[in-house]
């Protein structure tokens, strides 16, 4: 007894040491974290703002204490807002210190209709007078496409031009499944549902392939017309290099218009003193990103009383409040109701950008887009994705605007659970054995199929959610449900496609549903932006870490690729019933 006390009593003076250490450490992030953001940013005469974009860009980036926190095995997460990425190309075309912007290229971490939403400010920024010079050791086809809109690209004399078109791959779990025993339960609706095809078939279906080629080959029409209208290059004569060049030289890039000229660093920093009036002899005057959102905008106008409330919904969707990559249905519930009651808030952006999720937590924010439609304006902006549970979350909106890259559409449901008997009882010789109370306390144990009158219970569930999934979207994008049903069954579009089919009202990205927003609400001269869900604080960031949510990364799967199928065995693990979500991510690269 006496050594029980004493070991408890060890065991509960370690763990409060621990969380004294914690807090801390804590604290000290904390203080750097704050005399970092006090740092004041002095904008000189001549000034170049200089734009790289090897950070994961999402939609809004708040400033997390961990974020640049580097522990051996973890590396940090960084990430940059689209938000601050608008935002300060915006500011820095009123800004007569800023002479010019340098986009510094090598990859661009961002989805196709992000990278869109960027092309389109500075192509805004551009007609500011000021010059936009790109630069890289070598392009990714993502960064040439963003390098594109400049007036002026350069590379290294060694470096090389990637542009090869793009490719969608489904990697298929089948063949494994097989080998150790696993048999996956699927019951869907929608044959282009195919975001359960990894663990049905080998190969993709005929349904999915069609789908796949459609939206994909929209979404390359729409890089080569954006490319050519920049670079004044015929479109066949771009898609001819990507089917012979693929990898182009910088010589080889200079002869076919891709860029300007191959240069040195030095060079292009001596070029850079030149274009923005600085002696040769001085240092130029840079300001990244970071540095630049902190500057507060010039002849910025008296604060005015209304507001348009953007509500940014990013990530897969889940119940409750939700974590890192995901959107939980209680967060943005609550952003909603708060939105919808604040008097001085005269209309609602809801910004989506989700593959989809828990069909119940889709219901949930669905209904509270209709609460607050009721009672003001409420218009979304799709991000690069809006598809499944994506879509059925913005459907009640007013309006719907979208980039022609945007992936949306999806509108289907699926039931995914596994048996794994024969891995369980043959292969690892582990048994089960229990009591029910009902003949189907047990569906879904993983000891066991499904029974026909079990599986008939489930399709019955999931066909009950796609009517109501295609009864909403008729409501609100109102037309029949037959025309719903139709488009749906779960087929992914592009936006480019989408407008044609009436799953969107018009193309544009977060600032023309802003506009939008304030045209309805008739507030178009007067009013300034509030963003939803609310920051934390550094205090409470900390403790939400520390309380568990801090997203350890994994080199291996800390990739678009990685973070896809991630997804979906979060989604599992944290099953609530049937799923509203898209087959698969496009890596644009």
């Amino acid at each position: 007894m006496k050594n029980f006390l004493k070991y408890t009593l060890a065991g509960i003076v370690a763990i409060f040491i621990s969380a004294f250490l914690m807090l801390i450490i804590s604290v000290g992030i904390l203080q750097i974290a704050i005399s970092g953001a006090e740092k004041e940013t002095v904008v000189k005469d001549n000034s170049i703002l200089v734009l790289n974009f090897e950070n994961e860009i999402v939609d809004r980036h708040t400033e997390n204490p961990f974020d640049n926190l580097e522990i051996p095995g973890m590396p940090s997460i960084a990430r940059t807002g689209l938000n601050d990425i608008l935002n300060s190309i915006e500011k820095a075309k009123k800004d007569a210190r800023i002479k010019g912007i340098f986009l510094h290229l090598s990859t661009v971490n961002a989805g196709l209709a992000s990278i869109r939403e960027i092309r389109q400010a500075l192509e805004a920024y551009k007609d500011s007078s000021n010059f936009i010079i790109a630069y890289s050791d070598s392009y990714t086809q993502g960064a040439y496409y963003l390098a594109s809109v400049a007036d002026e690209i350069y590379m290294q004399p060694v470096g090389s031009l990637s542009f090869s078109g793009l490719s969608a791959n489904v990697m298929f779990f089948t063949g494994l499944l097989e080998k150790i025993g696993v048999q996956p339960e699927i019951i869907r609706h929608g044959k282009f549902k195919s975001a359960v095809e990894p663990f049905m078939y080998k190969k993709m279906s005929e349904e999915n392939r069609l789908q796949t080629s459609t939206y994909v080959g929209s979404l390359w029409e729409t890089i080569l017309s954006d490319i050519s209208a920049s670079k004044n290059i015929s479109e066949e004569k771009l898609q001819s290099i990507a089917d012979n060049v693929v990898e182009a030289s910088a010589k080889e890039a200079v002869e076919l218009g891709l860029i300007n000229q191959a240069m040195y660093r030095e060079e292009i920093v001596q070029y850079l003193k030149e274009k923005s009036g600085i002696d040769a002899k001085e240092d130029l005057n840079l300001l990244s990103l970071k540095e630049y959102k902190k500057v507060p905008e010039t002849n910025k106008t008296k604060l005015s009383r209304n507001k348009i409330a953007v509500i940014y919904a990013e990530g897969t969707i889940v119940t409750g409040e939700g974590g890192d990559g995901d959107m939980g249905s209680e967060t943005i519930l609550k952003a909603f109701r708060e939105a919808r009651k604040d008097s001085s808030i005269k209309a609602i952006v809801f910004r989506v950008n989700s593959p989809g999720g828990s069909a119940l937590a889709s219901d949930i924010m669905w209904h509270e887009v209709k609460l607050a439609q009721a009672v003001k304006p409420v218009i979304v902006s799709m991000g690069n994705y809006a598809a499944s549970g994506g879509y059925y979350i913005s459907c009640a909106a007013d309006s719907i605007f979208a980039d022609p890259a945007t992936i949306t559409g999806s509108i289907g449901v699926f039931g995914l659970m596994f048996n794994a008997q024969v891995l369980l009882n043959k292969k690892l010789d582990i048994h089960f054995d229990g009591v029910k109370t009902a003949r189907h306390a047990d569906l879904g144990s993983l000891d066991k199929s499904l029974t026909d009158e079990q599986r008939a219970i489930v399709q019955k569930s999931i066909e009950e959610i796609y009517d109501i999934f295609i009864s909403h979207v008729a409501e609100g994008r109102k037309i029949s449900k037959e025309q719903v049903d139709e488009i749906g069954q779960g087929r992914v579009w592009s936006g480019k496609n989408a407008i044609d089919i009436k799953l969107i009202d018009a193309f544009g990205g977060l600032k023309r549903a802003t506009l939008s927003a304030a045209t309805m609400a008739n507030i178009t001269d007067d009013y300034r932006i509030v963003e939803y869900p609310k920051v934390k604080t550094p205090i409470e960031q900390i403790m939400a870490d520390l309380s568990g949510e801090t997203r350890i990364s994994m080199p291996l799967l800390d990739n678009a690729i990685g973070k896809a199928y991630l997804q979906i065995l979060n989604l599992l693990q944290n099953y609530d019933g049937p799923l509203a979500l898209m087959p698969e991510k496009l890596i644009i690269e």
